[in-house]
């Protein structure tokens, strides 16, 4: 497992884990970051992450992206 942070633009991966307190665990799963699920790193510009998750395009803060594990 890694962090989505360290993913490379084109990848696929399976989300295993999403950490945090409830508050952000539940923003990130209604964002569709759902362990089990796939998501797509589109791009990565200073740590900040762009994916696409559920058939949606979804930017998210480097500080979010490392809670993501895949």
């Amino acid at each position: 497992m890694m962090p989505l942070t360290l993913a490379n633009a084109g990848e696929e991966l399976i989300i295993r884990k999403v950490g945090g307190n409830q508050e952000i665990r539940q923003h990130l799963e209604n964002l569709g970051f759902v362990p089990g699920h796939t998501v797509i790193v589109v791009s990565e510009i200073a740590g900040n992450v762009i994916v696409n998750v559920k058939e949606s395009r979804v930017a998210i803060s480097k500080e979010m992206a490392q809670r993501i594990m895949v």
